[in-house]
């Protein structure tokens, strides 16, 4: 079975930082392409980064670019988010998730990023 479990969500000033992680089981992590999307109150599911299996190629959405970086550790299964430069607009669930691109697939249950001064 499947299991993603986020974490590391909290409240944050604008221009504070969060590292968010995702513990993953029940599939072959070191092979397969993991993503990060998030969903803001009141919006639909968006994409925010993704990184292939191996590690050496990274994507993100135009709204995170030079702000959030995606990284992952395969000895201990596990994805990371790291968010520096925080904004308001970056206030969502965030979810860990399977493949490449979209929003589509098996996804964790979240964890909550809030930015507000």
């Amino acid at each position: 079975e499947v299991q993603l479990v986020e974490s590391g969500g909290g409240l944050v000033q604008p221009g504070g930082s969060l590292r968010l992680s995702c513990a993953s089981s029940g599939f072959d992590f070191i092979s397969t392409h993991m993503k990060w999307i998030r969903q803001a109150p009141g919006k639909e599911l968006e994409y925010v980064s993704s990184i292939n299996s191996g590690g050496l190629t990274t994507y993100y959405a135009d709204a995170v670019k030079g702000r959030f970086t995606i990284s992952r550790d395969d000895a201990e299964n596990t994805l990371y988010l790291q968010m520096n430069s925080l904004i308001t607009e970056d206030t969502a669930v965030y979810y860990c998730g399977i493949g490449l691109v979209g929003t589509a697939g098996p996804r964790g249950q979240g964890t909550q990023v809030t930015v507000s001064s």
